[in-house]
């Protein structure tokens, strides 16, 4: 093979590696559930409001989904549709806040250190917080036992 040839084959590929690259780099990865009951409009989710929030009674969503993936994303809690955890331990300092994030088209009844339900495909924002530490506490998702732990230190 030439010389040139073969440059020109090395220039190809490298071309398809950089737009393959710039494909993966546009594609929108944040999650949008659609709602089929509503002619299928688009839903953005948004901090499921109701017990166990740190928002509760709030009169509107205070961080959208996509919003809260950014700020939690090293403090985010993930129920998969079996009701397992991810990730599987945890670590806190007290008082910390951490998002609890339901990808299951079904509500959840999750403990972690009190009991609260989360929306399908919701998400609550939740505050750590122990007067006793360090302390363990277990995650359970509906009926799934310690699914998780997570680690409260001062």
């Amino acid at each position: 093979m030439s010389k040139d040839k073969k440059i020109f084959i090395e220039l190809g590929v490298v071309l398809v590696l950089v737009i393959f690259g710039f494909l993966l780099l546009t594609k929108n990865s944040a999650p949008v559930v659609t709602d089929n009951t509503a002619n299928n409009q688009q839903v953005i989710p948004t901090e499921d409001l109701s017990v166990g929030s740190i928002n509760v009674g709030a009169p509107a969503a205070s961080i959208a989904y996509a919003d809260a993936l950014i700020k939690y994303k090293d403090a985010r809690l993930q129920l998969d549709v079996n009701c397992q955890a991810s990730p599987d331990k945890m670590t806190f300092k007290n008082n910390a806040l951490m998002m609890v994030d339901n990808r299951a088209p079904v509500a959840r009844t999750v403990h972690l250190g009190a009991v609260f339900p989360i929306k399908a495909y919701g998400f609550k924002i939740v505050k750590l917080s122990s007067t006793t530490l360090p302390v363990t506490w277990k995650v359970d998702c509906d009926s799934s036992q310690n699914v998780s732990t997570i680690l409260i230190e001062k």
